[in-house]
């Protein structure tokens, strides 16, 4: 039984052509535009991430209510782990991008072409927010000095984020 080649890196990456893509001197075009598109990407995905919260804040209350409030110190635990369950659980999956990066055409990569997986995704997310949290989004600013727009906690974990049509261009 033959294969059916694959459509698009989303479904079947070529390892060898990220390999390519993300060598020292590779083709750059893969990384145009990405911390702009970053950047509203990770708003879209702030909206989705309140709305979880208020889910999930909702239902807290009620059962704080039905428990007479002794459940109501577990709401803010378990709140501050809504975003970085929302980013680890979908860019560790097998999309590896947040809605809002799929919505702008980004996927994270590995510096091998791989994607992430859950525990490497799961570190770049709490590498993200403490870094984020200790530096008031200063830290973010690496990104507009390097040509792919990598930023701290994408060096710190060996990652990197692509545009997926340029990554599937530069495999044809």
């Amino acid at each position: 039984m033959s294969r059916l080649p694959a459509l698009s890196l989303r479904d079947n990456p070529d390892p060898e052509a990220a390999r390519a893509a993300f060598a020292a001197d590779g083709d750059l075009s893969v990384f145009d535009g990405v911390i702009s598109r970053r950047l509203v990407a990770y708003l879209f995905d702030l909206l989705l991430i309140s709305a979880l919260v208020l889910l999930v804040a909702a239902s807290f209350w009620v059962i704080g209510i039905l428990s007479l409030g002794l459940l109501s110190p577990l709401l803010s635990v378990i709140i501050l782990f809504v975003p970085w369950a929302y980013h680890t659980l979908t860019i560790g999956g097998r999309r590896a991008a947040t809605p809002g990066m799929r919505l702008f055409d980004l996927e994270v990569r590995r510096l091998d072409g791989e994607r992430p997986g859950y525990l490497l995704a799961a570190l770049l997310t709490a590498i993200f927010y403490v870094t984020v949290a200790a530096t008031s989004w200063l830290v973010l600013l690496v990104a507009l000095f390097n040509a792919r727009g990598r930023t701290l906690h994408d060096f710190l974990c060996g990652t990197v984020v692509v545009r997926v049509a340029a990554l599937d261009a530069a495999r044809l």
